[in-house]
């Protein structure tokens, strides 16, 4: 037995813009192209999102245009996470008395004009 996929529902293949006047997938991915068109573009497709909402008056959904720019193949690669590693004080130490160890926070400072720090 194959296993059963649930899809969801087919795509209409339009979007609305606000005046109520219906836009082709088509003509919104030919939008999508000419503003990537520039050199170094930095959009997501949230951005991209809020471009055709606001320069073409479009109702669009931020996951529409994910997938408008999947069928394109024009999704940059994830960023990966740097793994962070905490930091650690060595606590080798042992305490019997008070007024046997003794911490302070440092700040540092900077004077300008004088070329020096303080602390």
């Amino acid at each position: 037995m194959e296993p059963v996929k649930n899809e969801g529902r087919q795509a209409p293949g339009y979007s609305v813009r606000q005046d109520g006047t219906k836009i082709s997938d088509e003509q919104i991915k030919e939008w999508l192209m000419e503003a990537l068109s520039g050199d170094g573009y930095a959009y997501g497709y949230r951005k991209l999102t809020v471009l055709l909402r606001r320069d073409h008056g479009l109702v669009i959904n931020k996951k529409k245009v994910y997938r408008l720019c999947k069928e394109l193949d024009i999704l940059r690669p994830q960023r990966r996470k740097k793994a962070t590693y905490p930091r650690k004080l060595a606590r080798n130490r042992v305490i019997t008395d008070s007024n046997q160890l003794f911490e302070t926070d440092i700040k540092y400072g900077y004077i300008a004009g004088e070329d020096c720090f303080f602390f």
